[in-house]
């Protein structure tokens, strides 16, 4: 029997975050493990175009973001959390980049569901700003959800299918390591 759903169609007592801060290959294998989160799919979130196609987002013309999509239990993890592993696995201060990777569809952004993520990230925001952690000012924007799009099925875990590849191994592999040591308790499981 599958659990009752929301208006939303999220599982009772589940919200969701969306977020894009570069290539989502890197963002979903780092939300996979934090324990709290069921669900990371890999998408395009943020622009214009219907169901977007991989290529038409890298082309920068249809306004999206890649991006990963969280299901997660707040009874876990709080979005505020949920937001604080966000800003340290990415750069928050660098505008439609993030290192190799270059285009508006590796913007920065939080897109919000409702008002308190709205509030929660502005102050994230200005508490990161205030702090002087990333020595510049944090660029990351603040946009209401207005869609998401799965990505294509070979983007989905994408750096547990494709651990060999050159860019898991340079990119991935190393924020994920950094994410272990770093929030090793919010982990789901142990890695051997």
């Amino acid at each position: 029997m599958s659990p009752k759903r929301d208006s939303q169609n999220r599982p009772e007592g589940k919200e969701l975050a969306t977020l894009a801060g570069g290539c989502f290959w890197c963002l979903e294998a780092i939300f996979l493990e934090v324990k709290g989160v069921e669900k990371a799919v890999s998408g395009y979130a943020g622009g214009t175009a219907a169901n977007p196609s991989y290529q038409q987002v890298c082309s920068g013309s249809t306004g999206h973001a890649e991006s990963v999509q969280l299901t997660f239990d707040p009874g876990v993890i709080s979005y505020r959390e949920l937001l604080a592993v966000f800003f340290s696995v990415h750069d928050p201060t660098t505008l439609n980049r993030q290192g190799a990777d270059v285009g508006t569809q590796y913007r920065s952004v939080i897109f919000y569901h409702n008002q308190q993520q709205k509030e929660e990230a502005e102050e994230a925001i200005r508490q990161l700003n205030a702090s002087g952690a990333w020595g510049a000012p944090v660029v990351t924007r603040v946009e209401p959800f207005k869609n998401f799009y799965p990505a294509e099925d070979y983007h989905q875990n994408y750096f547990n299918k494709n651990i060999e590849q050159p860019y898991c191994n340079v990119v991935i592999a190393p924020k994920l390591d950094k994410f272990r040591k770093t929030y090793l308790k919010k982990e789901q499981k142990s890695k051997v």
